[in-house]
């Protein structure tokens, strides 16, 4: 079971482990024990509200594949228990980042007060820049 929030979780048997030899260096015994989880997780199967699942299916995530299919491969750990907590940690956090929703921007304006602060600093500083010419004898 894994828990998203208080009120929602995931059932173990909507969630597809699968043990595999990871890539990459590790000398021989990566080429003899499989320490890589490959996690698959069926969203538009699954139990998760419609809210989330709607979420999830809209983010631009290429983890996800086009049939709604959520797959994770683990293997930054040497041993297969650490891979697939990390696996279900990295599932968790994404189905949480979809749920969280953004406040809307809106577009504010300058107050009037700041804009001639600017506009004096601006003058003063031109003025500034003018008393850096050439000095002339008239």
């Amino acid at each position: 079971m894994l828990n998203i929030s208080n009120t929602i979780s995931i059932p173990e048997h909507e969630l597809d482990i699968s043990a595999i030899r990871a890539q990459g260096a590790g000398g021989q015994n990566v080429n003899k024990v499989s320490s890589a989880i490959h996690l698959r997780f069926d969203i538009n199967a699954s139990s998760l509200p419609e809210f989330y699942k709607q979420r999830l299916l809209k983010l631009r995530d290429k983890r996800i594949t086009k049939e709604g299919i959520v797959i994770i491969k683990a293997q930054k750990f040497r041993t297969q228990e650490k891979n697939r907590e990390d696996a279900l940690e990295r599932l968790k956090d994404m189905i949480q980042q979809a749920a969280t929703v953004q406040k809307t921007r809106r577009a504010t304006k300058p107050t009037r007060g700041s804009q001639k602060r600017r506009m004096d600093k601006k003058t003063q500083r031109s003025q500034t820049k003018a008393l850096r010419g050439k000095v002339t004898d008239d």
